[in-house]
């Protein structure tokens, strides 16, 4: 089974307190992408390498997940199904407790709201969302994170509470861009007593 858990057995005040192996996990994780897949860039992508890299902290900082990323969005966005892991138990895109799928944005409801513009247009208003998008991984039957995606190669990602303390430290960009959205809302009149 390929799962973080595997990758990073340290768990719980062991885990708090071994701060360096925190930062080590991207290397551990680039090291064993490199180990599953040993494949060139130009060949299908492989689920079990993409299930990797999308649990990473940070896809994009691991030279050994960009190419098949790159190339699992490029085919997502023509249609193509996402990839199987070759070492899967049944069921796509799983090898055991983890799987990965991807599912089209559609705003307002599944879109984040940083991410989520009201439109006025004729013959009304309509919302659009900045992404096409969402790969989520599933480990142990739990929500880790969900990768929004779109057809120019931008890309976020949503790591839940859980991921966040298994990972230590991930890309915050998402939570920067949810507090900004936040920080720009209007503030709610107060309430006039009559």
């Amino acid at each position: 089974m390929h799962t973080l858990a595997t990758l990073d057995p340290v768990s719980g005040p062991a885990k708090r307190a071994d701060l360096g192996r925190r930062s080590a996990l991207p290397y551990a994780l680039a090291a064993f992408v490199t180990l599953v897949c040993n494949c060139p860039a130009a060949h299908a992508v492989d689920g079990c390498t993409v299930l990797l890299c999308l649990a990473a902290p940070k896809w994009s900082a691991i030279p050994q997940c960009v190419p098949p990323i790159r190339q699992l969005f490029h085919d997502l966005a023509r249609g193509r199904s996402f990839p199987t892991c070759k070492m899967s138990n049944a069921g796509n895109s799983s090898n055991g407790n983890t799987t990965a799928s991807n599912a089209w944005a559609q705003a307002p409801t599944l879109c984040p709201p940083q991410y989520t513009h009201l439109l006025d247009i004729d013959p009304g208003p309509a919302y659009r969302c900045d992404y096409t998008g969402a790969v989520s991984v599933v480990i142990n039957g739990a929500l880790f994170a969900r990768t929004w995606w779109n057809t120019t190669g931008q890309t976020v990602t949503e790591f839940t509470p859980a991921a966040k303390a298994q990972l230590g430290t991930w890309d915050p960009q998402f939570d920067v861009d949810y507090a900004a959205w936040l920080a720009a809302q209007p503030t709610p009149a107060p309430d006039n007593p009559r």
